[in-house]
């Protein structure tokens, strides 16, 4: 009745109190009415936050009439039956490190596309290239093709073998004079992202970089490709020592040529 001691109904029995002031815990109050109910009745139930529903065909017919709209070339979505649709998206490679492509093969063929076949197959020699920096791509995909599909995809139109997990796809967004990059999970669908963006690409582009959350895992590297990262880790340490030489180089000359020019000045 003083301490309000307060216990759920089936831990009744299992309570002990010792009261230090015998004979003041007689109140108004009975035990029974500081009793919470059963712990069955005071569970508080989690809410599970509502999905988006997916839209409809009708729905996704009026954004693909809205995006085509607004679009200045050729690059047109289309609407099936079956309530997908196809498009065309624009991914920009930046990627720093050197790519492990197949020694020895000669450019992919129409016919080679046509019929699928894998020329990075042909051969097991293996040497390292540099993506041109900043590259882009365009690519038709679907709207059920994942951004895993993606990845896969590119590597295979550029005959690069390295792991896909290796790499990432990440969106850029501008905002406020800002430009903002967000990995993309591998089960996001970019058609859609692109659709609802619209097809302006300041306000939404993709970008394949290297994949630099968690730790590297340097087992999924080969050899020779770690030794290619040793050799760019000492040009790009060769090229800062330069350029901070350079600096101060040109700093210690501005000094000269200032004493120089106040020599002949009183004070």
């Amino acid at each position: 009745a003083d301490c309000r001691y307060t216990c759920h109904q089936e831990c009744r029995s299992l309570i002990q109190l010792d009261c230090r002031r015998p004979g003041q815990c007689q109140s108004q109050l009975s035990p029974e009415s500081t009793l919470l109910p059963p712990c069955s009745q005071n569970v508080t139930q989690t809410v599970e936050e509502e999905k988006p529903k997916p839209p409809t065909i009708q729905e996704i017919k009026q954004k693909i009439e809205k995006y085509n709209a607004k679009v200045t070339n050729c690059l047109l979505m289309k609407l099936n039956d079956d309530g997908t649709y196809t498009g065309f998206i624009k991914v920009h490679l930046k990627l720093r490190r050197p790519v492990t492509v197949p020694a020895g093969i000669r450019p992919q063929s129409i016919y080679d596309a046509l019929k699928e076949v894998n020329l990075a197959d042909m051969t097991d020699k293996r040497t390292s290239f540099y993506l041109p920096l900043d590259a882009i791509k365009q690519l038709h995909i679907s709207s059920t093709t994942t951004v895993s599909e993606v990845i896969q995809g590119l590597l295979k139109k550029f005959m690069v073998v390295d792991n896909p997990q290796k790499f990432a796809l990440f969106k850029e967004m501008r905002k406020d004079g800002q430009v903002l990059f967000q990995k993309l999970p591998l089960t996001e669908y970019p058609l859609y992202l692109r659709l609802l963006a619209g097809p302006d690409t300041d306000v939404l582009s993709f970008v394949l970089k290297e994949n630099e959350t968690g730790e590297v895992e340097w087992d999924a590297f080969s050899i020779p490709e770690l030794q290619n990262f040793l050799m760019i880790l000492d040009k790009e340490e060769k090229d800062k020592i330069q350029q901070v030489q350079r600096k101060y180089e040109k700093f210690k000359q501005r000094l000269q040529q200032t004493l120089k020019e106040a020599r002949g000045k009183p004070g």
